[in-house]
């Protein structure tokens, strides 16, 4: 039986009635892309988010087969007692048969159908890739680590600027990087007084997203308005027991034997915003104070990678007040 059939037959109306279910989460997995070795197929992928019912499986398996589209994978999550579906597809089509714009008008059909809360689809291959601005101060581990990111195409991401409140020396590694690519770098001298903040909105203006690389400044609740788009921060997983300067110090001092990094959006409650990725690490007696301090700030560059793959890959859904459905 062929993939199309096998996944049809997993999404008929008479099956979606699992999404009145007890079970929480579902992952259906057909080919991988390996597996497709035709040059005409591309790969595309969308996310749904909705109020439950029944046939919405259908409905969607039902969009991308009517125009020979492939389902390569479909991630399903519909919470116990809420009246709410989320998904994640992955497929591949033929261009010439399903145009960019008619998938688009496809899918918002679908959307109005279902009065959708978000439906995205996005084909990695034609659509252009995100445009970031990278915020950072002194410490570089997580700036360097998404530099050399986007150099070896490990993150699908177009860095626009980099901006900082630490001046840093012409002839320093990031600087030396940034300008044989490019790249802008962006020096304001932020107090107190003056955290700069339209000077930083005027250049990350028409940037899709912002990471914070270890950005140490707090940016206002009228800052996160006037961008009304998504920040992703990260910050090590020292907090809240050591604060205040040199928490690594603390830490080793203290002898924790777990250390940890977390990214999460930014919003206006400080270091509290929802939750993309988490990693955590043994640390034990055998470790010095060098050896504890790059164990966190190697934990802090994977998760921010990990954390911006994610998001760009669709991955990363709003659930409920301050989670995240991360497929």
């Amino acid at each position: 039986m062929s993939l199309l059939r096998r996944t049809c037959a997993r999404f008929s109306p008479q099956v979606h009635v699992l999404a009145k279910r007890s079970l929480t989460s579902i992952k259906l997995q057909g080919e991988s892309l390996d597996d497709i070795t035709s040059p005409a197929l591309i790969h595309g992928i969308h996310v749904f988010h909705c109020p439950d019912e029944v046939g919405i499986v259908a409905k969607l398996s039902e969009c991308i087969a009517s125009r020979a589209g492939n389902i390569l994978s479909a991630d399903i999550f519909v919470p116990e007692k809420e009246n709410v579906f989320y998904s994640r597809s992955e497929f591949v089509f033929d261009p010439a048969k399903w145009p960019r714009e008619q998938m688009d008008d496809d899918f918002a059909r679908l959307s109005k159908m279902f009065s959708a809360m978000r439906s995205v689809v996005r084909v990695p291959s034609l659509d252009p890739k995100y445009k970031i601005a990278v915020l950072a101060s002194k410490q570089d581990h997580c700036l360097v680590d998404l530099l050399h990111g986007w150099q070896d195409r490990r993150l699908p991401v177009n860095i626009t600027a980099v901006i900082s409140n630490h001046d840093r020396g012409p002839n320093t590694h990031v600087m030396r990087f940034l300008e044989r690519h490019g790249i802008p770098y962006h020096h304001l001298d932020i107090t107190k007084e003056g955290k700069r903040e339209e000077d930083i909105l005027n250049l990350v203006k028409d940037t899709d997203f912002l990471v914070l690389a270890r950005y140490m400044q707090i940016l206002s609740g009228n800052f996160l308005r006037s961008y009304g788009r998504d920040i992703i921060n990260i910050h090590h997983g020292l907090l809240p027991s050591f604060k205040g300067g040199n928490p690594s110090k603390q830490a080793f001092d203290a002898g924790v034997k777990l250390i940890g990094a977390t990214s999460h959006f930014v919003t206006e409650e400080l270091d509290e915003g929802p939750i993309i990725e988490q990693m955590v690490e043994r640390v034990s007696h055998r470790d010095n104070l060098r050896s504890f301090v790059q164990k966190s700030e190697n934990l802090e560059k994977q998760c921010l990678a990990k954390a911006i793959k994610s998001y760009c890959e669709l991955r990363v859904l709003p659930y409920e007040k301050n989670k995240t459905v991360v497929f």
